[in-house]
């Protein structure tokens, strides 16, 4: 006899059993409901693409994470990453075909060959949303809205979503003479949570290799506190002067999302002014989004996203400019299993009714009585094997049934049926015209 194979999932990867499965499936579907909602239609690009089509768009410290090899064609291939870079080989494709503005939402699983830590994985899923093909702000104030809607559907109160734009960024780069060194320095500037000021500063000078005293001003701009009108009121005053158009742009976007955000019923505080967000990835050319749960901030961002008005263009003539948001949805079930949210409730079943199994010779009226929920939009499983009724009730507890339909030879010559309340240990006895409405009750 062979050896056994030690069953094992790869570091960074793992199995996804019913009791995750089935709130991730209800995360996605939620997702989908509200991206919907706003008008944005599905679109599914490969996993796999030609590495020339993902490396270097996301900065060189992201293609150092990318899973990258040869195929049995001797093809350079790669995993894709996220979906926005795939999105924009896509548009360059079929936009010109499908017209502008193209609004779509993609969902699927990308691969980062990155230090797994917690919430963090190194195949997870994406849940995208994006407008390609407008440069209007509106655009923009929509990501924010969407993301809002997305987590109070999503069941969360206590979340923010932290905005900020690189045009802002960018002038302040400018203007103290380091703009063309904007790529790392954003990239060290985005793990100021992370790591702290005094390690940002430090990378910064060793990795963009600007001086102390310039690493310093970007992050008195960064650590600015206040209302969003204080924060916004101090940008200007230090960098928003009439010479600097770009940090000047930056922050009339700014000041439309968080107005049009208000006017349109956003609560007060939802959506914050962050000078601290800069987002990793080179891409991003305009306002930038990142989410975050009161209760357990610690996790990281939960929903990312921003403008990328150049990433179409290395694919196509036609201007794309492009903007949205990605929902990681295996942080946000790490967050929610940490959180003990309501749709985390450790059930294995997706049918909330099991019809118990007491004689073989009535399968077929235990199938009938099953068929008939379905019919009426109520999930239900047949226990499989006539077992003791203790065995049934213990299976039905451990998978999370939330009633039983319970019917042996007596019942039957009666032409009755119980429904078991398996919460409350509550029992009824109904005829089969009132099977409906007594397990709907116990539901």
């Amino acid at each position: 006899m062979p050896d056994l194979i030690e069953p094992r999932t790869l570091q960074g990867f793992r199995d996804y059993p019913p009791a995750l499965m089935i709130p991730r499936e209800r995360v996605l579907q939620t997702a989908r409901e509200v991206y919907r909602s706003y008008g944005y239609s599905p679109i599914d690009t490969p996993a796999l693409e030609y590495a020339e089509v993902l490396l270097g768009k996301g900065g060189g410290e992201n293609d150092r994470i990318v899973y990258k090899f040869k195929d049995n064609g001797d093809r350079d291939v790669a995993l894709r990453f996220d979906l926005t870079v795939p999105f924009a080989r896509f548009a360059a494709i079929h936009v010109p075909q499908l017209g502008t503005p193209f609004k779509r939402y993609a969902m699927g699983p990308v691969w980062r060959g990155e230090r797994p830590g917690q919430g963090r994985y190194r195949e997870f899923w994406q849940c995208d949303f994006d407008t390609i093909g407008t440069t209007s702000n509106a655009a923009d104030i929509e990501v924010a809205l969407v993301i809002n809607d997305l987590f109070t559907a999503l069941q969360f109160t206590n979340f923010q979503v932290r905005v900020n734009n690189r045009l802002l960024l960018n002038g302040l780069l400018e203007s103290i003479g380091v703009l063309d060194k904007a790529a790392p320095v954003l990239r060290c500037l985005d793990k100021l949570a992370k790591i702290g000021r005094e390690k940002v500063i430090e990378e910064m000078v060793r990795e963009a290799e600007v001086t102390a005293e310039q690493a310093g001003r970007v992050l008195i701009l960064a650590e600015a506190k206040g209302t969003n009108e204080e924060i916004l009121a101090a940008a200007e005053a230090s960098f928003g002067g009439p010479t600097n158009e770009k940090a000047r742009a930056g922050l009339q976007h700014l000041r439309e999302l968080i107005a049009a955000a208000k006017t349109a019923g956003i609560p007060d505080g939802r959506i914050a002014i962050d000078l601290s967000i800069a987002r990793g990835l080179d891409y991003y050319t305009g306002t930038i989004y990142e989410t975050f749960l009161g209760d357990l901030p610690k996790i990281g961002s939960v929903c990312s996203g921003g403008r990328y008005d150049n990433l179409a263009s290395l694919y196509t003539k036609q201007v794309l400019p492009g903007v949205g948001a990605s929902l990681g949805v295996d942080r946000l079930l790490a967050a929610m299993e940490e959180l003990k949210h309501p749709w985390m409730t450790g059930q294995n079943t997706p049918a909330p009714v099991l019809v118990l199994n007491f004689d073989s010779q009535y399968l077929g009226q235990y199938q009938r009585i099953a068929r008939m929920l379905r019919a009426a939009g109520i999930g239900a499983e047949v226990f499989p094997e006539v077992k003791r009724l203790k065995a049934q009730f213990e299976y039905a507890d451990k998978r999370g049934f939330k009633a039983a339909v319970i019917a042996g030879a007596e019942e039957m010559a009666k032409g009755v049926w119980k429904v078991k309340n398996l919460t409350k240990r509550e029992e009824v006895t109904v005829n089969e015209e009132g099977v409906i409405d007594a397990v709907r009750i116990a539901l």
